[in-house]
């Protein structure tokens, strides 16, 4: 696996491979940041590629204070909020990765009956119900793993807000999953 200094200064002499390698290994990053704030296909896509052009344009301005995914994301980020905002869209109404509902709800299944897969696509619906900025948190956090640091250099929010912010989502994200399993009981 090449480097992120080594890829950088390969992209900068105009390595087209070296820029399809770039895409490929944070696509699904760009494509989390994307998607938790911006509800239209066509608009995640459309940004999606942007945010890619964002980066191959101002690639020479990386200074590696931060870590290339970092800097990416907060590319997309701003390129997502940016979209919201022209739109005039509200944005502060204030995985192959391991099981993404294994973070918000405990292993015992009150009902038993509930798949996995099921209790997964339901977390999923729950957490896209949630405002904007608790969506890319949470996101950020239990998917992409970055820590508070690192989300409050993608979202230029202090560490404590970062850290506040993950609190309340998880907070409204158990109510939401404890008012579905209460309907679902009822049915």
């Amino acid at each position: 696996m090449i480097g992120d200094r080594a890829l950088v200064s390969r992209i900068m002499s105009g390595d087209k491979q070296a820029f399809r390698l770039l895409i490929k290994q944070h696509e699904r990053l760009v494509s989390h940041m994307v998607s938790r704030l911006v509800n239209r296909n066509e608009d995640r896509e459309e940004l999606c590629q942007d945010a890619f052009l964002k980066v191959y344009e101002k690639i020479g301005e990386f200074n590696f204070q931060s870590k290339l995914s970092t800097w990416i994301a907060t590319i997309a980020y701003r390129m997502a909020i940016n979209h919201l905002r022209k739109k005039k869209i509200a944005i502060s109404d204030i995985p192959e990765e391991e099981s993404f509902t294994a973070h918000f709800i405990s292993q015992d299944d009150p009902q038993g009956s509930m798949e996995d897969t099921e209790i997964e696509a339901m977390t999923l619906q729950l957490i896209d119900q949630l405002p904007p900025h608790y969506k890319t948190i949470l996101t950020l956090y239990h998917v992409d793993q970055m820590n508070y640091g690192e989300i409050g250099e993608v979202t230029g929010l202090p560490e404590g807000t970062v850290k506040n912010y993950l609190f309340r989502a998880r907070n409204l994200l158990k109510e939401k999953v404890k008012r579905y399993l209460g309907k679902e009981q009822l049915l």
